[in-house]
């Protein structure tokens, strides 16, 4: 399983994910995939959707944001220029603390439709 999200040029949901594997039980991805999110090497990202997708954490890979598609469910990996991730970065140091929160990190997931869907 690990290495089908290695190889994977996008998130992948788990019907997709079992398609790419080796006769893995759905019952035994559910359960790895939840030993590997509680381990922080895969991230699990909400789409909406009738299905999550999963992929490798940011601390394995690059550090990106999400295009989600409310149409078909589709996730695209997106990495922000650095003058922008530098004023996400402001951004979240602003908010946070006005609020009383301590911000550790930040994902960020634009929602819209794709090309196909529009």
């Amino acid at each position: 399983m690990l290495q089908v999200l290695i190889d994977a040029e996008r998130p992948l949901t788990l019907p997709e994910i079992l398609g790419r594997g080796d006769g893995l039980a759905q019952s035994s991805a559910y359960r790895n995939l939840a030993e590997l999110i509680g381990a922080g090497v895969v991230e699990r990202i909400d789409t909406g959707d009738d299905h999550s997708h999963y992929e490798l954490a940011d601390d394995l890979t690059a550090h990106h944001h999400h295009l989600i598609c409310t149409g078909c469910g589709r996730v695209v990996d997106v990495e922000l220029s650095d003058d922008l991730e530098h004023r996400l970065h402001e951004a979240a140091d602003e908010v946070g603390p006005a609020e009383g929160f301590s911000v550790t990190g930040h994902r960020l997931d634009l929602t819209g439709l794709c090309r196909s869907c529009s």
